[in-house]
């Protein structure tokens, strides 16, 4: 009787030989624990693989692109493409009065022949009426139709910083030169024909982004 034989039972019961079983663990638990780590495994890739595809149908590498196309087309316009300035009179047509409404002597004929050396038309030389002597308090006033702010003020404007401007009921495209209190001179030509020039520059069109 082997070792292994319990006492009391023989026969077909006795163990004999050298040859004994092995005791194994079942391999159940593996397989479950294999295939949770397989699935675990797939579904992440899975939900990667969604997140992925969500992102890409929502546009969200497009908000960037847009944003960087936006920026390399947020550029100024040529200069090419910049409106034409409204054209303006030049000063050999446009017809000035020059009017004295202060106390000083002479201002009136020089100021007129310094505006015709300028190219300018000279109409009228004089004092000035009752209604603006000595009632002009800066360096002058240009007076003129309703017409005349639609340029003729601006290129008269040029030739004396400060001015103001007044409409009044007359037809005609002349303008008045009423020299004000505070007026020592006109502009000097040079600063005068560089705001002429200015004056018919166009201006570029803004960016639109």
């Amino acid at each position: 009787m082997s070792m292994l034989t319990p006492p009391g039972m023989g026969g077909k019961y006795r163990i004999t030989g050298d040859v004994y079983p092995r005791m194994r663990r079942p391999h159940r638990r593996r397989r479950i624990v294999l295939g949770a780590t397989a699935a675990v495994l797939v579904l992440g890739a899975a939900g990667w693989g969604t997140l992925q595809l969500v992102d890409v149908f929502s546009g969200g590498d497009g908000k960037t692109t847009t944003a960087a196309g936006k920026q390399a087309d947020c550029k100024p316009a040529p200069k090419a493409t910049a409106p034409p300035a409204a054209a303006l009179p030049k000063p050999a047509q446009i017809t000035v009065n020059v009017y004295n409404a202060t106390p000083r002597a002479g201002l009136a004929k020089t100021t007129a022949d310094e505006l015709k050396k300028r190219g300018f038309l000279i109409g009228k030389v004089g004092n000035a009426p009752a209604a603006y002597d000595k009632k002009v308090p800066g360096t002058g006033l240009l007076l003129g139709a309703p017409g005349a702010s639609k340029g003729i003020f601006s290129v008269v404007g040029t030739q004396l910083k400060g001015a103001t401007t007044k409409v009044d009921a007359r037809t005609t495209a002349d303008v008045d030169l009423i020299i004000g209190t505070a007026f020592k001179t006109l502009d000097p030509k040079a600063a005068a024909d560089a705001a002429l020039v200015a004056l018919n520059k166009p201006k570029p069109v803004p960016a639109r982004c």
